[in-house]
């Protein structure tokens, strides 16, 4: 597809942030949000970026060695493809799409070919069973899943009425998606996106109490990941390698939108186990670039022997949780590159963050990314600019990187938004030079 203006206001503050990546002040000075009047992230950057490209825009590599390389003019005409088929299959504008699959190819092709549909994408891990999905199929308002063959029979007992699509071996009652690939590569869309439609909509984790369903729109999570690009520290060319699992929002941040904002090429390594020596390895052969991984995993590599990686990363980050100071010196020492934090939420990009060519101060997650505005609450009134207290984002701005709101629960999205001025995010400690 060609460039489109909504393609070139994106480019324009991607490059903005590319230009200044190590340059935090300037940045965060100069960066301003790209708002255009409409705009189809697969649609109006994807497929630009995609035309005549034949770099790598995903890389798999399984367990037993094999690989999957799709390119990015190859993405795109299997999105296009999977885009016309999902609509002969009834897909349409506002549907809502569950779909549950691994670290394979369909993942990004069906999460590309519903945003040009302008459906709507409910992620959902592979790890849930019946109980989890019957409440998202009806919570949620599924038309359509697209699953797994393996994962089918979780559905055996989750009534409602939706197209059921299965990725792999055929399964009896549900369309294989193999079909689609006869679709026809080109494909045109049946109306304009508007930025504010509905694009993706997450289930929290609901530890104490039902999941809120988190809805983002066709720009707070695609043009929101702009500051999570710059926190990373992304490049065009690229090769990213973050681990999280599908269906969690961290997956689409680093495994999606960050890494093809910039141009970067998608690697992962699927394994049934967790083996650091191996990781270490194809990392080598890849070409790791920039790697994100949680501190779980951190921990597990640093058991490894580091210095067999003869190329290191030359951006390390870690999400979740502090690192604590061992950990990112033994690596700092082996690599010779520093462990970066960065903080947000599924309700959010990266709001806080150590960014690239930034002094790091140990123990603190960072300042505030390029198009937030962080204030802090104090503890006792609640009031902002305190000198200690509650990390919230002020509204007065409002950043582009934050959800439409909890879909369905007017009240909990007041609670959150904080009566529209500013939207208490975390608990805690924090101070305005870190945290």
């Amino acid at each position: 597809m060609a460039a489109t203006s909504a393609t070139e206001q994106f480019r324009e503050a991607r490059d903005f942030l590319l230009r200044h990546r190590t340059d935090y002040e300037a940045a965060y000075a100069g960066f301003r949000w790209p708002r255009p009047e409409r705009f189809n992230w697969a649609l109006d950057w994807f497929d630009a970026i995609a035309q005549g490209n034949d770099r790598p825009a995903l890389h798999i590599v399984e367990e037993d060695g094999t690989g999957t390389v799709v390119t990015f003019a190859a993405m795109a005409e299997r999105s296009s493809r999977t885009a016309n088929w999902l609509r002969g299959h009834g897909v349409a504008p506002g549907d809502r799409v569950l779909v549950m699959l691994g670290n394979q190819a369909e993942l990004w092709e069906t999460a590309l070919a519903a945003m040009k549909l302008r459906a709507v994408v409910i992620p959902a891990t592979p790890l849930l069973g019946p109980a989890d999905l019957r409440d998202r199929v009806e919570r949620g308002g599924v038309r359509h899943v697209i699953a797994r063959t393996e994962d089918t029979p979780k559905f055996t007992d989750v009534p409602g009425d939706y197209t059921r699509v299965a990725v792999g071996p055929p399964a009896e009652g549900w369309v294989p998606y193999s079909e689609a690939a006869a679709a026809p590569a080109a494909f045109a869309p049946d109306g304009p996106t508007d930025p504010d439609d509905p694009l993706m909509l997450y289930f929290t984790s609901g530890t104490t109490a039902r999941p809120k369903l988190v809805e983002h729109t066709h720009v707070s999570y695609p043009v929101g990941h702009l500051a999570t690009m710059y926190w990373t520290g992304l490049r065009p060319g690229d090769v990213h390698l973050n681990i999280s699992s599908p269906g969690w929002a961290k997956h689409a941040w680093s495994n999606l939108f960050a890494p093809w904002n910039a141009e970067a090429t998608v690697f992962l390594h699927n394994y049934s186990r967790f083996d650091a020596e191996r990781l270490l390895g194809e990392m080598e052969r890849a070409g790791v670039t920039t790697f994100c991984a949680p501190p779980t995993v951190w921990r597990m590599l640093i058991q490894a022997d580091l210095t067999r990686l003869a190329t290191p990363p030359r951006e390390a980050l870690a999400a979740g949780e502090p690192l604590n100071p061992e950990v990112i010196e033994q690596v700092r020492r082996a690599w010779g590159v520093t462990i970066r934090d960065g903080f947000g939420q599924t309700e959010t990009a990266v709001q806080v963050a150590n960014t690239p060519g930034q002094r790091l101060k140990t123990g603190s997650m960072g300042r505030p990314s390029p198009g937030y505005t962080v204030t802090l609450l104090d503890p006792v009134t609640g009031e902002p600019g305190a000198d200690e207290g509650e990390i919230a984002l002020d509204l007065a701005d409002r950043p582009v990187g934050l959800m439409a709101g909890y879909r369905g629960d007017p009240e909990r999205t007041a609670e959150a938004m904080g009566g529209g001025t500013t939207a208490p995010v975390t608990s805690g400690p924090a101070t305005p030079t870190g945290t």
